[in-house]
């Protein structure tokens, strides 16, 4: 494990938080979460006051307080664990988790004080609870083409998911998820704002807007169920607190890491770079906080009956960034899609991918926003 170097930050802790009378801990400038026989990292999650970073690698979660030391990991699972978001309102961890084959997806809550050592197991503990999201169900399940089938995943397009011609929006599941205002706002209640995956299919027209759902998890607590991989549960919030899109073009599996950042007042996507010649394929987008939706077209979805297009909230992109002269989309040429979590003043954790099969790792950089359009992001040095 490396020793990471580490920066005071004059952060005063949120009221009614455990410890808020004790100086704030202090943050590494950078930390290596470890080498893990996992899947490749998907997301972070941070904890400001207690002073803890926790890693997703797909299959496992991992726990390390802010001087680099192991705490404990969570495992046992074979769904899809991908980005994280810290609650500071119950102190859990809220992840998206997903079970393709089985039309399951859920968000992961994890009483992340409950792991204390190494290989704890999700099925024989208490420490990780889901609910079921029927929306996304909903839209990845869709027979878009009409022809009374659904080809998913585990049936005709197997060896290639993205050419399926269902999937509503191109829906492939869940990835990004972040605790921030209602959209349209700078100030309220938090909200989980969750990430449709899109697939990367480039022939098709209704897969060019990233697709946003909002949710209060205020009563969460009485939908939480344990996972029974052998049984799914479809246990859920009946609606959703509002459904958006932002017009991006097309990006492989939609927003890989979404966060929201309290001192800029603004939502960022992180993804896999798109394909589609038409689109800048920029890897990193933002959206103001306080943008409201507007009901518009979402162009290139036929609306029903084939006529026209079909309607949606549609979310403006924030106007900063590098602009494609042709389709107009604001974005950043910046890495951001297996992890990247504000910390305050304008702050990030910025992660970073390596390793290979049977040997995953991440390396976590404290970086500041610049502002420049080409380099948004630069390491915090001192």
């Amino acid at each position: 494990m490396k020793a990471p170097a580490l920066l005071l930050l004059l952060l005063g802790a949120a009221p009614g938080v455990e410890g808020q009378h004790a100086p704030p801990p202090t943050l590494p400038l950078t930390q290596n979460g470890g080498t893990w026989a996992s899947g490749h990292v998907q997301g972070i999650a941070v904890d400001m006051h207690r002073g803890y970073i926790y890693y997703s690698f797909t299959n496992l979660l991992v726990k390390y307080d802010f001087s680099g030391k192991l705490i404990g990991t969570l495992t046992g699972w074979t769904g899809h664990l991908g980005d994280l978001d810290f609650n500071s309102a119950d102190g859990k961890v809220y992840g998206s988790l997903e079970y393709k084959k089985d039309k399951a997806f859920y968000i992961a809550v994890i009483d992340v004080a409950k792991i204390d050592r190494v290989g704890i197991d999700a099925g024989a503990s208490d420490v990780l609870r889901t609910v079921y999201l029927p929306e996304v169900a909903k839209d990845y399940a869709a027979d878009v083409n009409g022809d009374g089938r659904f080809d998913g995943d585990d049936g005709k397009f197997r060896d290639d998911a993205a050419a399926s011609p269902d999937h509503r929006y191109g829906c492939s599941g869940i990835d990004g998820v972040a605790f921030g205002t209602a959209f349209g706002r700078s100030d309220g209640p938090q909200l989980l704002t969750v990430a449709y995956g899109i697939y990367g299919n480039t022939t098709r027209t209704d897969n060019d807007h990233q697709v946003l759902l909002q949710y209060d998890v205020s009563d969460w607590a009485k939908l939480a169920r344990p996972l029974v991989e052998t049984a799914p549960h479809r246990g859920g919030p009946a609606a959703v607190n509002g459904k958006y899109f932002v017009r991006t073009g097309n990006t492989t599996y939609g927003v890989q890491n979404l966060a929201y950042d309290a001192a800029s007042q603004r939502w960022l996507m992180g993804v896999y770079q798109g394909k589609k010649t038409a689109f800048p394929n920029y890897l990193l987008f933002a959206v103001e906080a306080k943008t409201r939706p507007v009901r518009g077209d979402l162009v290139g979805v036929p609306g029903a009956g084939g006529k026209g297009w079909e309607q949606g909230a549609l979310l403006a992109l924030a106007e900063d960034g590098l602009r494609d002269p042709a389709s107009g989309i604001r974005g950043w040429n910046q890495k951001a899609d297996v992890g990247l979590q504000p910390v305050g003043g304008g702050r990030f954790y910025l992660a970073r991918n390596g390793g290979g099969k049977g040997a995953q790792t991440a390396d976590l950089t404290l970086v500041r926003w610049t502002g420049d359009p080409k380099a948004p992001l630069a390491p915090v040095e001192d």
